[in-house]
């Protein structure tokens, strides 16, 4: 392991790697900082940019804008109350207090130095847990990966938002979505009606960019272009004694609850913020502080979705099962570059694997030295307009999504998912699973066939089997979860 981390580390600080991690944890930053735009939306509209490059490198920028991200959301929370992404809804809770009791710099300072112990924690846990799971899942074939992939289409079941049922619509229409093109058996074509772009099926980047990049343009379109008010002197960033001693256990805690919610796929950094918050103020001699501007209460909501990102790593990276939408992001722009995830991954990619492993430790270190010096910097960002904000995105999408195919239709598919989007939002219905089924939906349909054709089209293949036997009931105990839940909530409030 240890060779394998250096000669990753060695890759990592080749110039070219060090040059674009720094520019991914850069717009990740800056995507964190920028309300309304957010990871999944981030990354997905910078995929296209990285066509023609190295995969490592590839990969390398597009992992630094994913956990980057996390770092810079905590600036808008603790500024002024408005969370970059959601994962930094519960920081505002506590950090927005202290920025309004004029202690923003510490709240700052500690979210800086909080994420960047917990990001490095969890990869060194991913570094740990990876390669043994990754031994296990080799032994897979097509019915486990069938299996597999319907325990990642119960995946929906938790991004489905507020209604289960819109949930449920969007992710059949990701399903629809994930069959066009032709038949991987046959060579059928199936709802192309003649167009020569769709027989390859839909363009998953034009899709993920209209669905959440155009779609937070044109809601941003309809906001008031008035820039939000902020902090213009932040002063003490480093925390003190007494701030240290009231945050170490919370970071470290947050941490491992971070790190661990996420390894479960379809828990993200939301749910692993929520929980690490929830956590201090059950354990904590005052809970009637939190929420009135307390240290602890950045500190480990913080801590949590930065160990996310490393947790969501394992279950994309060695199952290929993507627990949430930036990890549905990810995984098509692994696809996309030729790098299928799943155990496979480790034994033909080693080289792969441990770069974006050492890439990750790179880009921590980065991310303190950026946020603690420059957080002035950052602040100063939320006076860009949506006058300029809204073309600069509609044209880097547009002229993105172009250079896929260099091909106009990409184009007009783009828009088309950016109008649906936009209708999903204003209607309740979440995107997250319309990506997610789109690109399970071709590899589950692979899987299934091979599985028929190993068992002369006999089913029970994918009973008798015991680790597809097991895959298949966590998928129904995923499945049923939500209705698992409604009944013991009865039951409790019954009694």
């Amino acid at each position: 392991m240890i060779e394998h981390l250096l000669n990753g580390f060695a890759t990592a600080l080749t110039f070219t790697n060090l040059l674009y991690c720094f520019f991914g944890v850069t717009m990740g930053t800056i995507i964190g900082v920028l309300p309304g735009i957010g990871p999944v939306a981030g990354t997905a509209m910078l995929i296209p940019f990285t066509f023609g490059m190295n995969p490592t490198t590839a990969i390398i920028m597009l992992a630094g804008i994913y956990y980057g991200a996390m770092y810079g959301g905590s600036t808008t929370s603790i500024l002024v109350n408005l969370p970059g992404e959601s994962s930094s809804v519960m920081t505002c809770l506590d950090g927005y207090q202290m920025g309004q009791h004029g202690r923003a710099g510490a709240a700052l300072g500690i979210s800086a130095i909080g994420s960047f112990i917990a990001g490095t924690l969890s990869v060194l846990g991913l570094m740990l847990r990876a390669p043994p799971l990754a031994a296990l899942a080799i032994r897979f074939g097509p019915p486990e990966y069938f299996s597999l992939m319907a325990l990642g289409m119960t995946l929906v079941i938790s991004l489905v938002g507020d209604s289960l049922v819109k949930g449920l619509i969007a992710g059949a229409f990701g399903i629809f979505l994930g069959t066009i093109g032709m038949d991987p058996t046959t060579g059928i074509e199936r709802f192309s009606y003649g167009i020569p772009t769709l027989l390859d099926g839909l363009s998953f980047v034009s899709v993920s960019v209209g669905l959440f990049a155009l779609s937070e343009v044109f809601e941003m379109a309809e906001y008031s272009t008035k820039a939000p008010v902020y902090v213009d002197k932040i002063s003490n960033l480093l925390p003190n004694r007494e701030d240290w001693k009231r945050s170490i256990m919370p970071i470290l805690r947050g941490s491992a609850i971070g790190f661990f919610a996420s390894c479960m796929p379809g828990s993200g950094a939301t749910v692993a913020s929520m929980l690490a918050y929830a956590t201090e103020k059950k354990i904590s001699k005052h809970p009637e502080k939190f929420g009135t501007g307390i240290i602890e209460g950045v500190a480990a909501p913080e801590s949590a979705n930065n160990a996310a990102t490393g947790g969501a790593m394992i279950p994309l990276l060695v199952l290929g099962v993507p627990g949430s939408a930036t990890a549905a992001i990810m995984m098509g722009a692994l696809l996309v570059h030729g790098m299928r995830p799943g155990p496979l991954l480790l034994e033909k990619h080693p080289d792969f694997f441990w770069a974006i492993i050492a890439s990750m430790y790179i880009g921590n270190v980065m991310l303190l030295i950026l946020n603690l010096p420059f957080v002035g910097v950052w602040a100063r960002m939320l006076k860009i307009p949506h006058a300029i904000l809204i073309p600069l995105i509609l044209s880097i999408s547009s002229v993105g999504v172009f250079t896929v195919n260099n091909n106009l239709i990409e184009v007009w598919i783009m828009l088309l998912f950016g109008v649906i989007g936009y209708f999903m939002k204003k209607f309740g219905f979440p995107p997250a699973p319309v990506i997610l089924a789109l690109i399970l939906t071709p590899l589950m349909e692979n899987a299934l066939q091979q599985s028929l054709q190993m068992s002369h089209q006999d089913i029970s293949i994918f009973f008798t089997r015991p680790i597809s036997l097991a895959l298949m009931c966590l998928a129904g105990v995923s499945l049923l979860s939500p209705l698992l839940r409604y009944l013991w909530t009865k039951v409790r409030s019954s009694s």
